[in-house]
Protein backbone atom coordinates (compact mmCIF):
# COMPACT_ATOMS: atom_id res chain seq x y z
CA UNK A 1 0.00 0.00 0.00
CA UNK A 2 1.21 3.28 -1.04
CA UNK A 3 1.87 5.88 1.84
CA UNK A 4 -1.37 7.81 2.69
CA UNK A 5 -0.70 12.17 1.45
CA UNK A 6 0.00 14.66 4.05
CA UNK A 7 -3.18 16.69 5.52
CA UNK A 8 -3.10 20.04 6.19
CA UNK A 9 -2.87 20.16 10.06
CA UNK A 10 -0.27 16.94 10.01
CA UNK A 11 2.88 19.63 10.57
CA UNK A 12 1.02 21.83 13.25
CA UNK A 13 0.26 18.22 14.90
CA UNK A 14 3.63 16.72 14.59
CA UNK A 15 4.89 19.98 15.98
CA UNK A 16 3.17 19.21 19.24
CA UNK A 17 4.66 15.95 19.17
CA UNK A 18 8.13 17.14 18.59
CA UNK A 19 8.09 18.89 21.71
CA UNK A 20 7.04 16.07 23.83
CA UNK A 21 10.20 14.29 22.55
CA UNK A 22 12.23 17.06 22.98
CA UNK A 23 11.18 16.25 27.02
CA UNK A 24 12.94 13.43 27.17
CA UNK A 25 16.42 14.84 25.45
CA UNK A 26 19.23 13.50 28.30
CA UNK A 27 17.04 10.92 29.91
CA UNK A 28 16.08 7.64 27.74
CA UNK A 29 19.16 6.69 26.54
CA UNK A 30 19.90 4.09 25.08
CA UNK A 31 16.47 4.34 23.80
CA UNK A 32 15.56 7.52 21.23
CA UNK A 33 13.45 10.09 22.99
CA UNK A 34 10.27 9.70 21.10
CA UNK A 35 6.93 11.93 21.03
CA UNK A 36 3.24 10.64 19.92
CA UNK A 37 0.21 12.54 20.22
CA UNK A 38 -3.15 10.95 19.30
CA UNK A 39 -5.94 13.20 17.36
CA UNK A 40 -9.40 11.76 17.28
CA UNK A 41 -12.35 14.33 15.53
CA UNK A 42 -9.36 17.52 15.72
CA UNK A 43 -9.21 16.89 19.38
CA UNK A 44 -6.19 15.43 21.25
CA UNK A 45 -7.02 12.25 23.37
CA UNK A 46 -3.50 11.14 24.39
CA UNK A 47 -0.11 12.28 24.16
CA UNK A 48 3.18 11.00 25.63
CA UNK A 49 6.89 10.54 25.65
CA UNK A 50 9.59 8.82 26.05
CA UNK A 51 9.78 7.75 30.00
CA UNK A 52 13.33 7.89 32.02
CA UNK A 53 15.16 5.09 31.16
CA UNK A 54 13.29 4.62 27.58
CA UNK A 55 10.34 2.47 28.88
CA UNK A 56 7.44 2.94 28.37
CA UNK A 57 7.39 4.21 24.98
CA UNK A 58 5.76 7.14 23.84
CA UNK A 59 2.93 5.14 21.97
CA UNK A 60 2.24 3.35 25.24
CA UNK A 61 2.25 6.39 26.85
CA UNK A 62 -0.22 8.46 24.47
CA UNK A 63 -2.42 4.89 24.26
CA UNK A 64 -2.67 4.48 27.99
CA UNK A 65 -4.40 7.79 28.06
CA UNK A 66 -6.51 7.28 25.02
CA UNK A 67 -7.90 4.10 26.63
CA UNK A 68 -10.45 3.07 24.34
CA UNK A 69 -10.72 6.30 22.46
CA UNK A 70 -7.67 5.34 20.32
CA UNK A 71 -9.90 3.26 17.98
CA UNK A 72 -10.05 5.43 15.05
CA UNK A 73 -7.61 7.98 15.81
CA UNK A 74 -4.66 9.24 13.70
CA UNK A 75 -0.99 8.98 15.55
CA UNK A 76 1.67 11.16 15.24
CA UNK A 77 4.45 9.57 16.32
CA UNK A 78 7.92 11.41 15.88
CA UNK A 79 10.24 7.88 15.34
CA UNK A 80 8.84 4.95 13.00
CA UNK A 81 7.30 2.91 15.81
CA UNK A 82 9.14 -0.12 16.99
CA UNK A 83 9.03 -3.58 15.55
CA UNK A 84 10.80 -5.97 17.84
CA UNK A 85 10.21 -7.63 21.10
CA UNK A 86 12.44 -5.94 24.12
CA UNK A 87 11.41 -5.38 27.82
CA UNK A 88 8.00 -4.45 25.92
CA UNK A 89 5.78 -5.14 23.09
CA UNK A 90 6.32 -3.64 19.55
CA UNK A 91 4.53 -0.12 19.32
CA UNK A 92 3.79 -0.71 15.65
CA UNK A 93 1.47 -3.97 17.03
CA UNK A 94 -0.10 -1.80 19.73
CA UNK A 95 -1.30 1.04 17.21
CA UNK A 96 -2.61 -2.09 15.39
CA UNK A 97 -4.02 -3.69 18.90
CA UNK A 98 -5.67 -0.38 19.64
CA UNK A 99 -7.81 0.39 16.15
CA UNK A 100 -5.89 3.39 15.28
CA UNK A 101 -6.93 4.36 11.61
CA UNK A 102 -3.87 6.61 10.83
CA UNK A 103 -0.22 6.72 11.79
CA UNK A 104 2.13 10.38 10.84
CA UNK A 105 6.18 9.48 11.02
CA UNK A 106 8.67 12.34 11.38
CA UNK A 107 11.45 9.75 11.08
CA UNK A 108 12.35 6.40 10.30
CA UNK A 109 14.62 4.41 12.42
CA UNK A 110 17.82 3.14 11.45
CA UNK A 111 18.08 0.17 13.90
CA UNK A 112 18.01 -3.14 11.83
CA UNK A 113 15.25 -4.19 14.15
CA UNK A 114 13.32 -1.89 12.88
CA UNK A 115 14.22 -0.23 9.48
CA UNK A 116 11.28 0.04 7.86
CA UNK A 117 9.55 -3.19 9.29
CA UNK A 118 7.10 -0.70 11.98
CA UNK A 119 5.81 0.82 8.55
CA UNK A 120 5.42 -2.76 7.43
CA UNK A 121 3.48 -3.81 10.39
CA UNK A 122 0.81 -0.79 10.27
CA UNK A 123 0.34 -1.01 6.59
CA UNK A 124 -0.52 -4.95 6.29
CA UNK A 125 -3.19 -4.12 8.99
CA UNK A 126 -4.75 -1.68 6.79
CA UNK A 127 -3.41 1.49 8.44
CA UNK A 128 -2.75 4.34 6.53
CA UNK A 129 0.86 5.81 6.58
CA UNK A 130 1.74 9.09 6.09
CA UNK A 131 5.93 9.19 6.13
CA UNK A 132 8.55 12.32 6.96
CA UNK A 133 6.48 15.21 8.37
CA UNK A 134 9.43 17.52 9.85
CA UNK A 135 11.85 14.60 9.22
CA UNK A 136 14.88 17.10 10.23
CA UNK A 137 13.72 18.42 13.32
CA UNK A 138 13.07 14.63 14.55
CA UNK A 139 16.43 13.86 13.15
CA UNK A 140 17.67 16.10 14.81
CA UNK A 141 16.41 15.36 18.06
CA UNK A 142 18.07 11.78 17.83
CA UNK A 143 21.11 12.40 16.30
CA UNK A 144 23.03 10.78 19.14
CA UNK A 145 20.51 7.82 18.86
CA UNK A 146 21.32 7.53 15.42
CA UNK A 147 24.70 7.63 15.68
CA UNK A 148 25.33 5.16 17.94
CA UNK A 149 23.51 2.61 16.01
CA UNK A 150 24.89 3.37 12.44
CA UNK A 151 28.56 4.00 13.98
CA UNK A 152 28.44 2.78 17.03
CA UNK A 153 29.71 5.92 18.74
CA UNK A 154 27.34 8.71 20.56
CA UNK A 155 27.57 12.31 18.83
CA UNK A 156 29.53 14.58 20.82
CA UNK A 157 28.56 18.41 20.95
CA UNK A 158 31.67 20.85 22.18
CA UNK A 159 30.58 23.55 24.75
CA UNK A 160 32.81 26.53 24.71
CA UNK A 161 32.23 30.05 26.60
CA UNK A 162 34.46 32.57 25.16
CA UNK A 163 35.94 35.57 25.00
CA UNK A 164 35.60 37.46 21.71
CA UNK A 165 39.17 36.33 20.70
CA UNK A 166 38.17 32.89 21.68
CA UNK A 167 39.79 32.90 25.23
CA UNK A 168 38.41 30.91 28.09
CA UNK A 169 40.93 31.83 31.28
CA UNK A 170 43.38 34.65 31.68
CA UNK A 171 47.01 33.01 31.53
CA UNK A 172 47.00 32.74 35.65
CA UNK A 173 43.37 31.03 35.46
CA UNK A 174 40.33 33.40 35.95
CA UNK A 175 37.83 32.76 33.81
CA UNK A 176 34.42 33.39 36.34
CA UNK A 177 32.75 35.05 34.29
CA UNK A 178 33.48 35.50 31.00
CA UNK A 179 30.12 34.98 29.94
CA UNK A 180 26.46 36.59 30.88
CA UNK A 181 23.65 34.80 33.24
CA UNK A 182 21.68 34.22 30.02
CA UNK A 183 24.30 31.99 28.81
CA UNK A 184 25.46 29.98 31.93
CA UNK A 185 21.56 29.04 32.03
CA UNK A 186 21.05 27.70 28.39
CA UNK A 187 24.90 25.69 29.40
CA UNK A 188 23.46 24.24 32.48
CA UNK A 189 20.11 23.36 30.17
CA UNK A 190 22.27 21.91 27.75
CA UNK A 191 23.80 19.72 30.02
CA UNK A 192 20.26 18.50 30.70
CA UNK A 193 19.37 16.87 27.48
CA UNK A 194 22.35 15.28 27.33
CA UNK A 195 23.17 11.86 28.29
CA UNK A 196 26.85 12.50 29.70
CA UNK A 197 29.54 15.90 29.76
CA UNK A 198 32.77 15.06 29.92
CA UNK A 199 35.81 17.17 30.36
CA UNK A 200 39.50 16.66 30.75
CA UNK A 201 41.42 15.97 33.47
CA UNK A 202 43.46 19.14 33.05
CA UNK A 203 39.85 20.81 33.66
CA UNK A 204 39.19 18.75 36.83
CA UNK A 205 41.94 19.65 38.42
CA UNK A 206 41.62 23.34 37.35
CA UNK A 207 38.18 24.18 38.10
CA UNK A 208 37.60 21.07 40.65
CA UNK A 209 33.43 21.32 39.12
CA UNK A 210 30.83 19.29 40.35
CA UNK A 211 29.34 19.59 36.41
CA UNK A 212 26.03 19.36 37.07
CA UNK A 213 22.52 20.79 36.64
CA UNK A 214 21.65 23.75 38.82
CA UNK A 215 18.66 25.01 37.26
CA UNK A 216 15.56 24.69 39.83
CA UNK A 217 13.37 22.17 39.45
CA UNK A 218 16.08 20.70 36.72
CA UNK A 219 18.57 19.30 39.28
CA UNK A 220 17.58 15.46 38.56
CA UNK A 221 18.57 16.23 35.19
CA UNK A 222 22.22 16.06 35.83
CA UNK A 223 24.10 14.04 33.27
CA UNK A 224 26.76 11.52 34.04
CA UNK A 225 29.75 12.89 34.90
CA UNK A 226 33.09 11.47 32.70
CA UNK A 227 36.86 12.34 33.14
CA UNK A 228 39.74 11.22 30.79
CA UNK A 229 42.54 11.04 33.25
CA UNK A 230 45.46 8.92 31.47
CA UNK A 231 47.00 8.36 34.72
CA UNK A 232 44.14 8.99 37.27
CA UNK A 233 45.39 11.85 38.84
CA UNK A 234 41.86 12.99 39.71
CA UNK A 235 41.84 13.12 43.79
CA UNK A 236 39.18 11.33 45.61
CA UNK A 237 38.55 14.86 47.69
CA UNK A 238 37.52 16.84 44.27
CA UNK A 239 33.99 17.14 44.17
CA UNK A 240 33.38 15.65 41.29
CA UNK A 241 34.63 12.26 43.14
CA UNK A 242 32.95 13.60 46.40
CA UNK A 243 29.59 13.74 44.78
CA UNK A 244 29.76 10.31 42.96
CA UNK A 245 27.44 8.69 45.28
CA UNK A 246 24.52 10.87 44.12
CA UNK A 247 25.70 11.58 40.55
CA UNK A 248 27.09 8.97 38.39
CA UNK A 249 30.95 9.36 37.51
CA UNK A 250 32.77 7.80 35.11
CA UNK A 251 36.39 7.76 34.56
CA UNK A 252 38.20 6.66 31.42
CA UNK A 253 41.82 5.73 32.16
CA UNK A 254 44.98 3.80 30.97
CA UNK A 255 45.27 2.51 34.49
CA UNK A 256 43.85 -0.75 35.59
CA UNK A 257 44.98 -1.19 39.33
CA UNK A 258 46.85 0.59 41.87
CA UNK A 259 46.00 2.27 44.89
CA UNK A 260 44.42 5.47 43.04
CA UNK A 261 42.07 3.38 41.04
CA UNK A 262 40.79 0.97 44.26
CA UNK A 263 40.48 4.52 46.49
CA UNK A 264 37.94 5.95 43.44
CA UNK A 265 36.52 2.26 43.20
CA UNK A 266 35.92 2.71 47.11
CA UNK A 267 34.34 6.26 46.42
CA UNK A 268 31.88 4.69 44.04
CA UNK A 269 33.68 5.54 40.24
CA UNK A 270 32.96 3.76 37.68
CA UNK A 271 36.63 3.18 35.89
CA UNK A 272 36.85 2.61 32.36
CA UNK A 273 39.95 1.12 30.96
CA UNK A 274 41.50 2.08 27.41
CA UNK A 275 44.83 1.25 26.36
CA UNK A 276 45.46 4.70 24.56
CA UNK A 277 43.74 7.37 25.71
CA UNK A 278 44.42 9.96 23.26
CA UNK A 279 42.96 7.34 20.50
CA UNK A 280 39.55 8.97 20.92
CA UNK A 281 37.74 7.01 18.34
CA UNK A 282 38.29 4.19 20.91
CA UNK A 283 36.96 6.28 23.55
CA UNK A 284 34.08 7.16 21.42
CA UNK A 285 33.35 3.35 20.62
CA UNK A 286 33.58 2.45 24.14
CA UNK A 287 31.07 5.20 25.26
CA UNK A 288 28.85 4.24 22.62
CA UNK A 289 29.40 0.64 24.23
CA UNK A 290 28.13 1.83 27.48
CA UNK A 291 25.14 2.84 25.63
CA UNK A 292 25.71 6.47 25.75
CA UNK A 293 23.57 8.87 22.69
CA UNK A 294 24.67 12.41 23.28
CA UNK A 295 27.95 13.79 24.75
CA UNK A 296 28.55 17.06 26.04
CA UNK A 297 32.20 18.08 25.87
CA UNK A 298 33.31 20.95 28.26
CA UNK A 299 37.13 21.13 27.49
CA UNK A 300 39.14 22.69 28.11
CA UNK A 301 41.01 23.75 25.18
CA UNK A 302 43.47 20.16 24.55
CA UNK A 303 40.54 18.00 24.62
CA UNK A 304 38.38 20.59 22.54
CA UNK A 305 41.30 20.22 19.85
CA UNK A 306 41.53 16.41 19.98
CA UNK A 307 37.86 16.22 19.10
CA UNK A 308 38.11 18.24 16.23
CA UNK A 309 41.48 16.70 14.81
CA UNK A 310 39.50 13.74 15.48
CA UNK A 311 36.25 14.64 13.33
CA UNK A 312 34.38 13.51 16.40
CA UNK A 313 32.64 16.94 17.03
CA UNK A 314 29.45 16.24 15.35
CA UNK A 315 28.25 20.05 16.86
CA UNK A 316 30.01 22.97 18.49
CA UNK A 317 28.00 25.65 20.76
CA UNK A 318 30.00 28.78 20.96
CA UNK A 319 28.92 31.32 23.32
CA UNK A 320 31.00 34.21 23.03
CA UNK A 321 31.18 37.46 25.34
CA UNK A 322 32.45 41.01 24.26
CA UNK A 323 35.34 40.92 26.36
CA UNK A 324 38.69 40.85 25.27
CA UNK A 325 41.28 38.67 26.81
CA UNK A 326 44.12 38.90 25.09
CA UNK A 327 47.20 36.50 23.22
CA UNK A 328 48.40 35.28 26.98
CA UNK A 329 44.77 34.20 28.03
CA UNK A 330 44.33 30.36 27.37
CA UNK A 331 42.74 29.70 23.66
CA UNK A 332 39.43 27.16 24.21
CA UNK A 333 40.96 25.27 21.68
CA UNK A 334 44.69 24.08 21.97
CA UNK A 335 47.39 23.97 18.79
CA UNK A 336 46.00 21.82 16.35
CA UNK A 337 49.47 21.08 14.08
CA UNK A 338 48.13 22.43 10.72
CA UNK A 339 50.44 22.97 8.07
CA UNK A 340 47.86 23.66 5.42
CA UNK A 341 44.52 25.64 5.63
CA UNK A 342 42.54 22.67 3.52
CA UNK A 343 43.65 19.96 6.65
CA UNK A 344 41.51 22.61 9.03
CA UNK A 345 38.58 21.22 10.84
CA UNK A 346 35.36 22.88 9.01
CA UNK A 347 31.55 23.59 10.58
CA UNK A 348 28.76 24.57 9.17
CA UNK A 349 26.84 27.83 10.86
CA UNK A 350 24.05 26.40 11.72
CA UNK A 351 22.25 29.37 13.68
CA UNK A 352 23.03 32.52 15.89
CA UNK A 353 21.29 34.16 18.92
CA UNK A 354 21.79 37.18 21.03
CA UNK A 355 21.65 35.76 24.84
CA UNK A 356 21.80 38.97 26.80
CA UNK A 357 25.21 40.66 25.91
CA UNK A 358 26.57 37.30 24.13
CA UNK A 359 26.07 35.96 21.60
CA UNK A 360 25.56 32.22 20.60
CA UNK A 361 27.09 30.49 17.21
CA UNK A 362 25.94 27.07 16.71
CA UNK A 363 27.69 25.06 14.34
CA UNK A 364 27.41 21.53 12.79
CA UNK A 365 29.78 19.19 11.38
CA UNK A 366 30.06 19.16 7.40
CA UNK A 367 29.61 15.77 5.95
Amino acid sequence: MAGAPQQPDDARLMGHALTLARRGMGRTFPNPSVGCVLVKDGVVIGRGYTQPGGRPHAEAEALRRAGGSARGATAYVTLEPCAHHGKTPPCAEALVAAGVARVVTAAGDPDPRVAGRGITILKAAGIKVTEGVRKGEAEAINAGFFSRVTTGQPAFTLKMATSLDGRIALSNGESRWITGPESRHLGHMMRATHDAILVGIGTALADDPVLDCRIEGLEDRSPIRIVLDRTLRLPVTSKLVQSAARLPLWVITECAEGPAFDALAVAGVKLLNVSDIRDLNTVAMLLGDEDLTRVLVEGGGRVHASFLKAGLAARVEHFVSGMALGGDATPAIAALGLTALGSAPRLKLHGMRPLGPDVLASWIKEE
